[in-house]
């Protein structure tokens, strides 16, 4: 169509009111937001001529994404979430802020309350074979002072790629723990090997990403939250290296300085100190916290995530 309308008065005024502009009620953040996403949304019509039909396509579309729960895994597969590290980021760099461990996105798949345990922990229920890997390290400040009683917060997925909570066949909590560090601020865990997953084939999360040419594949990786009172949140993961997808992750999670050396342990005498029986995986990884501004630097970033009942 040849006319143009979007930026007439007329519908420049209608934006207004459909945003809320017009009245003296609502909240004004959320009107300016509505107001800017409508427009864009106008304009996105008009620039691409969008017809009725794609239209409507794009509106079934969304209901069949918040009837499948996946609002959240579409956002990392659009590089939504890590847009947002990435501004994050360019906030930290403009500010002087010292680096500490980089961030990467927290992903759908997070359950709150795992059980907390002191210094060291089990992952795993010991129901699924797989290969043994021992993760250890130390939690410090940039300046290199060790964080006692610090807090690891540690998921993954079995060697299936299925997440407790998630998956009904395992059972509560199954490899996820809360770990407070011990007096020299170290941590440690037990668990098995985890595997790289991919979106649900059948969902609409991997029917847009086919539309466009695009896998749905994770590399097999390790999530945390990792705080401590006066020290930033931290949200961020570690992928496990030899992965096929270590690079070519659909979230867009992989990040310099998060690809930990591997170590395979086949000394007898470290095995008999674990009160393992064969050769295991070692990962040996120090998470470094930066001060927190205020208060609000110190919690996770609001949003919806699964409680167990």
């Amino acid at each position: 169509m040849a006319a143009k309308l979007v930026q007439t008065n007329e519908v420049q005024d209608y934006l207004k009111l459909v945003s809320g502009l017009t009245n003296t009620i609502g909240k004004a953040r959320v009107k300016q937001i509505v107001h800017r996403i409508v427009s864009d949304l106008f304009q996105a019509i008009e620039d691409l001529e969008i017809t009725p039909e794609e239209f409507w396509t794009g509106v079934s579309y969304i209901n069949d994404l918040g009837a499948a729960g996946e609002a959240g895994l579409l956002a990392p597969g659009l590089g939504l979430e890590h847009f947002l590290d990435m501004r994050l980021d360019a906030e930290d760099e403009e500010s002087g802020a010292p680096a500490g461990t980089p961030r990467t996105i927290e992903g759908p798949l997070y359950v709150g309350g795992a059980p907390l345990v002191a210094g060291h922990a089990r992952l795993d229920d010991a129901t699924e074979q797989g290969d043994t890997l021992i993760m250890h390290g130390i939690v410090r400040s940039v300046e290199g002072n060790p964080i006692p009683g610090a807090l690891v917060d540690v998921w993954h997925a079995n060697t299936k790629g299925l997440y407790s909570g998630f998956d009904k066949s395992q059972s509560e909590y199954n490899l996820r723990r809360r770990i407070q560090t011990d007096d020299a601020g170290g941590y440690e865990f037990r668990t098995i090997m985890p595997s790289g997953y991919g979106c649900p084939p059948e969902g609409p999360t991997q029917a847009l990403l086919n539309a466009i040419g695009r896998h749905g594949r994770r590399p097999a990786h390790i999530h945390f939250f990792v705080s401590a009172p006066g020290y930033r949140h931290l949200t961020t993961q570690i992928n496990i290296s030899g992965d096929p997808y270590l690079y070519d992750d659909f979230a867009f999670a992989t990040r310099d300085g998060l690809v930990p050396e591997i170590i395979q342990c086949r000394d007898e005498k470290s095995i008999r100190e674990r009160g393992l029986e064969a050769h295991f995986l070692e990962i040996e990884f120090d998470f470094v916290l930066r001060a927190a501004p205020d208060h609000a630097a110190e919690q996770p970033i609001p949003r919806r995530r699964l409680v167990l009942a």
